[in-house]
């Protein structure tokens, strides 16, 4: 019986996967809005979500929840709609609405803002047969990458992830992380409009002189660093976080807002609130004037290495005052 249940739920998910997926692509002929794909394998999702808090500024955009980058994930995104995974009628309910918006006049986002990681060989492959973006945005690629398991190997996996930049529209916009070298090697896929960001003095986009910000006690409330793009050098504080790797979401969201005509003034000036997702180095109030920083989520071995190294940076900190 068991048995022949999960063959029903395996058959049930790819109807849904089949009938959202065409919904989702029917929709996108029918608005043609701008699309912002960011792929990579760490950072994804909070690159998503700044990214959509510097866009939503000045354009109608949508995002995806939490982390809807697989084959269910982005086509959700595309009808607006959540997760209603074993609920029939859940599903029933998405399925209507998406032909509500192929067919009745709907206010459909100027832009979406999709994230897009993959499992096994030919997901990213798939999805970019009707996922075609205006903008690609590439994390960074870590020397131990997550999600490896179905893969030949690491460069097996970055090869599946070139087919964002490969997809791309030729009058489209490339961001690079340029600190990763494997990263900024896609610019040979994509010889036109390309912007970069990172700590590296060449990075269009570029984080100078990060640092943790302490209180009158001596516990650590944010980082602080300046963003520096052609003549401007902005302050900018991410509050409630550490790490030097945290700003990476906000670098690669001011690239995007760059490329769509947002002033770099206003972009930072709509990250002043921006929390990365729960589980990311989010500073916590402990016990007994105790600080507790939050790592949890899902935490790959890149990830591992920068909070250690951020800890590490605190304790130095700590000695020293």
């Amino acid at each position: 019986m068991n048995y022949e249940s999960g063959i029903m739920k395996r058959i049930f998910k790819k109807i849904i996967i089949f009938i959202i997926t065409l919904e989702a692509r029917l929709v996108l002929q029918k608005y043609k809005p701008e699309i912002v794909v960011v792929t990579g394998s760490v950072g994804k999702t909070g690159v998503k979500d700044a990214i959509y808090t510097v866009l939503s500024r000045q354009f109608y955009t949508w995002k995806g929840e939490k982390s809807f980058n697989s084959e269910i994930g982005i086509p959700l995104t595309v009808l607006g709609s959540e997760n209603a995974w074993g609920s029939i009628s859940g599903w029933l309910k998405i399925i209507f609405e998406g032909i509500g918006l192929i067919f009745l006049k709907n206010h459909y986002p100027k832009m979406l803002v999709v994230e897009v990681g993959t499992d096994r060989p030919g997901d990213i492959e798939k999805v970019m047969q009707w996922l075609i973006p205006d903008v690609a945005v590439v994390t960074a690629f870590p020397e131990v990458p997550v999600h490896v398991e179905f893969f030949s190997s690491r460069e097996a996996l970055i090869k599946e992830k070139t087919h964002v930049v490969r997809a791309l529209k030729p009058e489209g916009l490339l961001i690079l992380n340029m600190d990763d070298s494997d990263v900024y090697a896609l610019k040979k896929l994509f010889p036109h409009n390309t912007l970069t960001f990172g700590e590296n003095q060449n990075a269009d986009i570029r984080i100078m002189n990060p640092y943790v910000e302490y209180d009158d006690t001596g516990h650590p409330v944010g980082m602080f660093g300046k963003i520096s793009h052609q003549q401007n050098q902005l302050p900018i504080h991410l509050k409630g976080v550490v790490g030097t790797h945290m700003f990476v979401s906000h670098l690669a969201a001011l690239a995007v807002g760059i490329g769509k005509g947002i002033n770099i003034v206003s972009g930072v000036e709509s990250l002043v609130d921006f929390s990365p997702p729960p589980g990311r180095m989010r500073i916590l109030e402990g016990l007994h004037d105790s600080v507790i920083i939050d790592d949890s989520y899902n935490a790959s071995p890149a990830a591992v290495h920068a909070a250690l190294s951020t800890l590490e940076s605190i304790h130095k900190a700590a000695q020293e005052a």
